[in-house]
């Protein structure tokens, strides 16, 4: 018996654009473990947009209040933003308006720790570099989807989320060793991020290496001649 061939039918380029569209705004958003734990288990989740602007105006609130004082007060931020923010994750991020959730999860992370770290009596020029380094990831990711290169999931869940950051400084805030904890957590990311992404970008540059000899190779020596002249004439 002679079966025709099968062929897999192509994706519907509408279907497929929302799936990188979401897996973009995912990647961006720079969920850790304890996000990714958690959601599957928070039923259909909050709106992304209104939830994750809440926590923001919460934090703001309480600085301009000034309740940002000493003691376990200064864990609350991040337990407020860790509420409101966690259940997002199982949105779809399909919305208008649900490309403002990435930039709205890093201004209320980065000013979660400005506010805390300073109420800490941590070193601003520490809370800067902890800053750039978190900025520095977010960039790469941007930049890697943006050429179809995803960083592994791991990146993120050592990268410990903004979640577990926020935890980590507010309890350390808490428990009046700030100044420790933001320190070892920006060498840790520091590390970290730098390392992942430079193996990562020399590992793709090699590979662009190798698979531009193999063109050569496979060329004939005509076309070699001929992009070899045209070389010279450029020169």
């Amino acid at each position: 018996m002679i079966t025709q061939p099968q062929t897999t039918p192509a994706p519907d380029p509408y279907l497929e654009r929302l799936r990188v569209q979401t897996a973009r705004l995912l990647a961006y958003r720079d969920d850790g473990p304890l996000v990714a734990a958690l959601r599957g288990k928070v039923g259909p989740g909050l709106p992304p947009v209104p939830a994750t602007l809440a926590a923001l105006l919460v934090v703001v609130a309480m600085a301009a209040a000034g309740l940002l004082g000493e003691g376990p007060i200064l864990v609350v931020p991040a337990l407020v933003v860790l509420v409101l923010v966690l259940p997002t994750a199982a949105r779809d991020h399909l919305g208008k308006l649900d490309w403002l959730v990435p930039p709205l999860i890093r201004a209320t992370e980065f000013l979660t720790i400005i506010l805390v770290g300073l109420a800490a009596e941590a070193p601003k020029w520490l809370l800067f570099v902890l800053l750039y380094v978190v900025g520095y990831h977010t960039y790469d990711t941007v930049y890697r989807t943006r050429q179809s290169i995803w960083p592994p999931d791991w990146v993120f869940k050592a990268g410990l989320g903004w979640e577990l950051r926020l935890l980590l400084i507010g309890v350390g805030a808490a428990l009046g060793v700030a100044t420790w904890v933001v320190a070892a957590l920006t060498l840790y990311l520091g590390v970290l991020f730098a390392v992942e992404s430079v193996t990562s970008w020399v590992r793709l540059d090699k590979a662009s290496a190798l698979a531009q000899a193999g063109d050569d190779l496979e060329a004939s020596p005509e076309e070699a001649m001929e992009q070899a002249t045209g070389e010279a004439e450029t020169a």
